[in-house]
């Protein structure tokens, strides 16, 4: 397949002004740069939230090709093909149906899909497929993915490094909390394809480890968070320095008015796509508020804790986080903690440890909204009530993903109660209401609560991480003590009365 960077994107009939504007702007006068002063001390877009629904969608000047039903009906590189094939991928998501034909000639695409829904696949065979065939300069990437956080950045890297290693592309990924130095090694052996949260990339630009004069594929994958969380101006600071006539892509499971700046500028008669209007309810996916009292709230949150199966909870804070965590390790839950004061690595460790099932609980804070894939997760429990619908959203749908089933579930005060009706109205969802207690047959019909086994559970970190002892002069360890230092290594957790 030829495919010449250049000659996919004549067809895009740029016009002279529209790449006049200062610093690689694409629009020029047709899409000024907002004004308003700098960013205020809590970061820019940490404004409230505009109302779901208020971003004015652009309209596409082209036609945009239709929709695929099958993998085989698009122009991708046979080794691409035979890849799905393998990961047991075989029919396209609506998201990748639709845009896929689109983004794989060279079209910028503006892409809103329910969490889960498969966006990742949908900009990431494009890219990599529209990459295939070419060898990137040391430090010198061609296709940048840009992601909010570190959980996210590793799960997209985990999801394409398949589909690029099968066709021979090479791929960096680039997040704080990690070594910089090893990051730096890997862009300077040359990597096609960086995956990268915007503060490490421009860290790594400033040390000169990295040069984005040569993207002619970007990705932002919910960007709507990166405003959230003050990022917008490190993303557009990257966004001019790529090629200003390269492809653009941007996916998220909800589009506000916080991402207009970015569509409106680097965006160039996109083809849009939304898989469902609300941008968050997924039909396969119950809702239950459970009104509680204060007094029985812990008692019902370690109930359904204790049930069969996975299930992530979320809390507001830090503190509570860690609170919650260790009062479900003593009434005999394997949970473990997860939030921002963890080290990546010690995240990193959490996740893997979930998602093998040596924890059955993850307590986290937001977190864990965005950019966490489990199989098999059913429930989701916002222990803490959400302050915004959009969190909502993305909480909930750590569980339904790619088709299956799940339920979130959130307890709520009676104070509580007024705040949550709003924000189901803004996520456009009509929650089943009910009343419950601790030890009840209604809340284990709707969330498997049991009991808990009361016996205390310390969850061992793997024997690579722990400190090495000295060698001793007195000879080996005894057997038994090798044995029981595998038998943890082996499990991942200790049980202890």
């Amino acid at each position: 397949m030829n495919r010449t960077r250049m000659n996919d994107r004549s067809a895009r009939s740029r016009n002279g002004s529209a790449d006049a504007g200062k610093g690689g702007s694409r629009f020029g006068s047709q899409a000024p740069r907002r004004s308003g002063g700098p960013a205020r001390s809590g970061g820019y877009g940490r404004r409230p939230a505009a109302a779901q629904g208020e971003f004015a969608l652009p309209r596409t000047v082209t036609p945009s090709l239709p929709a695929v039903e099958g993998f085989a009906d698009l122009d991708m590189p046979e080794q691409l093909l035979a890849e799905l094939g393998r990961q047991g991928v075989t029919v396209p998501f609506p998201i990748q149906g639709a845009t896929l034909p689109n983004s794989l000639v060279g079209r910028d695409v503006l892409g809103r899909g329910r969490t889960g829904s498969g966006k990742t696949l949908a900009f990431g065979l494009a890219l990599l497929a529209r990459t295939a065939g070419q060898r990137a300069e040391p430090r010198q990437p061609l296709a940048l993915i840009l992601v909010p956080t570190r959980e996210l950045a590793q799960q997209v890297t985990d999801a394409l490094t398949p589909y690029a290693k099968a066709l021979r592309l090479r791929m960096a990924t680039v997040v704080g909390g990690m070594s910089i130095g090893r990051q730096a090694g890997a862009l300077r052996s040359g990597a096609e394809v960086v995956v990268a949260t915007p503060g490490r990339l421009k860290d790594l630009i400033e040390r000169r480890d990295c040069r984005l004069d040569q993207v002619d594929i970007t990705v932002l994958d919910e960007a709507d968070q990166m405003a959230d969380m003050g990022f917008m101006p490190q993303v557009t600071e990257l966004l001019d320095q790529v090629r200003p006539d390269g492809q653009r892509m941007l996916f998220s499971a909800t589009l506000d008015r916080n991402v207009d700046l970015l569509v409106r500028k680097y965006l160039h008669d996109p083809v849009v796509h939304s898989v469902d209007p609300s941008a968050g309810a997924v039909t396969t996916m119950e809702h239950h508020v459970l009104h509680v009292h204060g007094a029985d709230k812990h008692a019902a949150t370690t109930e359904i804790a204790a049930r069969d199966g996975r299930v992530i909870m979320f809390l507001d804070t830090k503190h509570a986080v860690d609170r919650l965590t260790q009062d479900l390790l003593d009434s005999g839950v394997r949970a473990a903690a997860l939030h921002g004061g963890k080290s990546q690595p010690q995240r990193t460790r959490t996740l893997a440890q979930f998602k093998t099932g040596h924890v059955s609980v993850l307590v986290a804070t937001n977190v864990a909204a965005r950019g966490i894939h489990v199989d098999n997760l059913d429930l989701v429990v916002n222990v803490d009530p959400p302050t915004d619908h959009k969190d909502y959203l993305h909480r909930g749908g750590r569980t339904a993903r790619a088709g299956e089933s799940g339920s979130v579930v959130t307890l709520v005060l009676p104070n509580q109660r007024r705040e949550m009706s709003r924000l189901m109205t803004a996520a456009g969802i009509t929650p089943t209401i009910t009343q419950v207690r601790s030890g009840e047959a209604e809340l284990s019909r709707i969330t498997g609560a049991q009991a808990p086994s009361g016996i205390p559970v310390v969850i061992a970190a793997p024997v690579v991480e722990r400190p090495k002892r000295r060698a001793s002069s007195r000879g080996r360890r005894s057997p038994s003590s090798v044995a029981r230092r595998a038998s943890v290594q082996r499990s991942g957790f200790n049980a202890a009365a």
